[in-house]
């Protein structure tokens, strides 16, 4: 298969630490990337929050090595599928992203239909990137085992691709059991909805992303040394009969300051061709999420513009 095409995709801020009176900046924010011909916008998750956040820091459940939430316990998290489909009838080009979806919170069934139906009214513009989390708190208030939380995001996976895919389903694990289910529509998407999997490359997410996945979302150290880490995954891949030349990759394109706090262009671009060499496809950036809309559309444009001429 052909590599994928290399694509220019902006994180949407779904979430505040405050209540925001409203949320025009992202209605906003969203209009402004599909008119200035970005290729996807992303949205992130959290259905709850417990209190322990400072967990967000453990690598070894998920989090990320100094990292810290941008809000606490009671701030304010949009569900992104519901927000991504508000966004789509703001809309008429740009892709629909979760970067990501806690899949695994979602009754299989439902969340296979929320996205098939999203995917039908946006003229098949989904994408759905799925993760595990970290958060102990959020699994349990939906009533499910965290130490199992793996187990159920690759449980969720196999119902909703066996129901976008067979016209008359049947499914049978230690987890559920139907037969002859029918569900439709179906997603405009041959195969359904693409799949991006979070993760750092171990044995799970390697499986889950051979098995499963469109596109890898690296997380922690291996977001931060792609160049070493998009070779590797696709080893691994290759290992378990994936071809790895079709995989699409995730890196955080951070946008370079001018002195007055504007957008850098043209150092900005500079920076894609090594992570192209190694395997980059889709270069996110929070340039959205940092600055109000009128202070950016003119150079959001100047930015395609030149990431086009690069990546042409």
């Amino acid at each position: 298969m052909s590599r994928p095409a290399i694509q220019l995709s902006m994180a949407l801020k779904s979430f505040a630490a405050d209540d925001p009176g409203g949320w025009q900046p992202l209605f906003d924010a969203a209009r402004l990337a599909d008119e200035a011909g970005i290729d996807r916008v992303a949205v992130s998750d959290h259905v709850v929050y417990g209190e322990r956040l400072e967990e967000y820091s453990r690598p070894e459940l998920g989090g990320l090595a100094g990292g810290s939430q941008p809000s606490g316990p009671d701030g304010h998290w949009l569900e992104p599928i519901t927000t991504l489909s508000v966004l789509a009838g703001m809309t008429s080009h740009v892709r629909l992203a979760t970067n990501i979806v806690l899949a695994a919170l979602r009754r299989p069934v439902v969340f296979a239909k929320t996205a098939a139906t999203l995917d039908v009214l946006s003229g098949g513009r989904l994408d759905l990137g799925v993760g595990v989390g970290w958060q102990r708190e959020e699994y349990e208030a939906a009533g499910l085992e965290f130490e199992g939380r793996g187990r159920l995001v690759d449980h969720s996976l196999e119902v909703a691709q066996l129901l976008w895919r067979e016209r008359r389903a049947s499914y049978d694990s230690p987890l559920l059991r139907f037969e002859a289910i029918h569900m439709m529509p179906k997603p405009l998407q041959p195969g359904g909805v693409p799949v991006w999997v979070s993760g750092t490359i171990r044995a799970t997410t390697v499986r889950r992303l051979a098995r499963f996945g469109s596109g890898w979302i690296p997380w922690g150290p291996d977001a931060a040394d792609l160049v070493a880490s998009i070779p590797r995954m696709k080893s691994e891949l290759e290992k378990l009969g994936r071809d790895p030349d079709d995989l699409a990759v995730v890196a955080h394109l951070p946008a370079v300051r001018e002195a007055d706090g504007g957008l850098d262009v043209e150092r900005t671009i500079d920076r894609l061709p090594p992570l192209i060499a190694a395997g980059v496809t889709d270069f996110r950036s929070d340039l959205l999420m940092t600055l109000e809309p009128h202070a950016v559309e003119d150079r959001l444009h100047r930015l395609v513009a030149a990431f086009r001429a690069a990546t042409r």
